[in-house]
């Protein structure tokens, strides 16, 4: 018996939606993430993605549980002194809300050359329009 292993060229992928309309961040971040590393697929394989893309919609209506909307804080720095910026979970959902769904993804996904990849495959709109319906997205629900 051997172990399979996926090529590159082997991997079929398809489109998935995930509406982000009154679900929890963690828990849409978590599913997004997996689908874009391909961990839902009997053929994944660590060091290939095998990953789907994954589009996001309604980015803006996305909650968060206990004090985290106030508390939730998100740090930049431009890189010269006294560079360090920072905002809130609020001032970052009225500003650019598919940035914070990003950072959430992005966080869950490999920190190298194929999480980079994997980063690329999704898409996060503000709203329920999307330019990938010629992709034939599948709808799919979270649980809880």
């Amino acid at each position: 018996m051997k172990t399979y292993y996926a090529k590159p060229g082997e991997v079929e992928r398809e489109w998935v939606i995930i509406d982000a309309e009154d679900q929890v961040l963690g828990r849409v971040a978590a599913k997004a993430a997996q689908i874009l590393k391909g961990k839902h697929k009997p053929q994944y394989t660590p060091h290939v993605d095998t990953g789907d893309f994954v589009i996001i919609i309604n980015a803006d209506k996305i909650k968060v549980t206990g004090t985290k909307a106030a508390t939730k804080t998100y740090y930049r720095h431009s890189g010269f002194p006294g560079g360090l910026k920072q905002e809130t979970f609020t001032e970052a959902m009225t500003k650019h809300p598919e940035r914070v769904i990003e950072h959430a993804v992005k966080g869950m996904l490999p920190k190298n050359t194929l999480g980079r990849a994997m980063g690329k495959k999704l898409k996060v709109y503000v709203g329920a329009e999307h330019p990938h319906q010629a992709q034939q997205p599948r709808k799919i629900e979270l649980e809880g």
